[in-house]
């Protein structure tokens, strides 16, 4: 089954990833496997756990990397709703200290009051 990616425009096949997340959980118990056998079995101790870390390592992150493939994009269209509605939140926060130093002191509409000369 195919669908068409919204990214590159080009057809992606799910069993592409089928297959890439088959040979991954395979290939993962059998390098554990490994490493812990070679462990056991005389080799340098810390040097077969190391190697079984490493190999599980590099085996998550081609597992990750081949699910992130499948999350698809945020749309545009959300995106700049979501920026627009943060700042319509954020336009009339109050002031938290409106008589700081440096800030002008409001004045409500009306006529101009003549100042003292």
């Amino acid at each position: 089954m195919a669908r068409r990616d919204r990214r590159g425009g080009r057809l992606l096949s799910y069993a592409l990833y089928a297959r890439t997340s088959r040979l991954l959980a395979l290939l993962l118990p059998l390098m554990l496997l490994g490493g812990l056998l070679g462990l056991f079995a005389g080799e340098g101790g810390l040097g077969a756990v190391v190697v079984a870390l490493a190999a599980t390592v590099a085996v998550g992150t081609a597992a990750l990397a081949a699910a992130a493939r499948l999350v698809r994009p945020v749309p545009p269209h959300r995106i700049r709703t979501a920026i627009r509605d943060r700042e319509q939140r954020t336009a009339f926060l109050p002031q938290r200290d409106p008589d700081a130093s440096g800030r002008s002191r409001p004045r409500a509409p009306g006529r101009l009051v003549p100042t003292a000369a």
